[in-house]
């Protein structure tokens, strides 16, 4: 039995010590768990509970696969135990939530669980893994995901794109994604923009123009290609419409300056206006009588 723990304990350690983690590592990994497990400490433990790996990125699952799944049940028995770690209150799935969920779909009240011990960061690689490479995430799932693992262990886009066996772009453009506005980034996970209409998006500082051009994506179902053309044309008209507004006449602040002087508040010249503030009625007297203007009626 210790030279199980030995070998189980080796396993854990090149599982999470190796580069890139991926899904066969993980596989093997679960193999050699159940391999390595006597009948006898495979345990039916009440599916109430158990919850989720609290690191799960999917919000969603297939209900037509949890169905085939849950029919199979049925009629053949859960072959493979699910993984799981004990928590304060029941238990925590390590490996196994789509058969847990399709058991509990079939009516089983228990079901069989190898009880291991993994730490938080094992456990978010755990469900990365499990997820990312498995089965077909949302990007904001996806990106989310990854986020609250590069939060939780510090490490750098480079080092999780090392550490997964992606790129390095892959891994900045899906963070971009999380800049989206919520009504856009919930249009991404519903499916209604894709990847790479919200990877054009992403690119855009103004909120406004997002929203606008994220709504032709859905009415008009606009290319890749014509969306960039189109974000690139906004972009001009905004840049220019910027510098149209911000140029101002040198002038403009030597004759701030005088009636600032001749007036005693500050004087704001703008295109075709003169703005001078005033706090009281007898301030704005006292800046009209040095205008030498008339006040009608006194």
């Amino acid at each position: 039995m210790e030279n199980k723990r030995k070998a189980l304990g080796k396993g854990l350690e090149q599982l999470f010590n190796s580069e890139p983690l991926n899904i066969d590592t993980l596989n093997n990994y679960e193999k050699e768990i159940v391999n390595n497990t006597k009948e006898s400490d495979i345990l039916e433990i009440p599916i109430k509970d158990i919850r989720s790996n609290p690191h799960q990125p999917r919000e969603y699952f297939d209900e037509e696969s949890l169905k085939e799944l849950s029919k199979s049940i049925k009629e053949h028995g859960l072959i493979e135990p699910i993984i799981v770690k004990k928590s304060i209150k029941g238990y925590d799935l390590v490996a196994g939530e789509r058969r847990t969920k399709a058991a509990s779909l079939a009516g089983l009240t228990t079901i069989p669980a190898i009880i291991k011990d993994f730490t938080d960061q094992q456990m978010m690689e755990i469900a990365l893994i499990e997820n990312i490479q498995r089965e077909d995430l949302s990007p904001i799932e996806e990106a989310t995901a990854y986020k609250n693992y590069i939060d939780a262990t510090g490490l750098t886009q480079e080092e999780v794109a090392n550490k997964f066996g992606k790129s390095r772009s892959y891994i900045t453009n899906l963070l971009g994604l999380l800049s989206l506005p919520k009504y856009v980034q919930k249009e991404v996970m519903n499916g209604t923009i894709s990847m790479s209409h919200a990877r054009v998006l992403s690119k855009i500082d103004d909120v406004d123009m997002i929203l606008n051009l994220a709504q032709k994506v859905i009415d008009d179902g606009i290319s890749v290609r014509e969306l960039e053309r189109l974000s690139q044309e906004e972009n001009v008209i905004k840049k220019n419409k910027i510098v149209r507004t911000t140029i101002i006449n040198p002038r403009f602040k030597i004759y701030e300056s005088v009636l600032r002087d001749v007036v005693g508040t500050k004087v704001q010249i703008s295109k075709n206006k003169i703005s001078i503030p005033f706090d009281t009625d007898k301030d704005l007297e006292r800046i009209l009588e040095i205008l030498n203007i008339d006040i009608e009626g006194e």
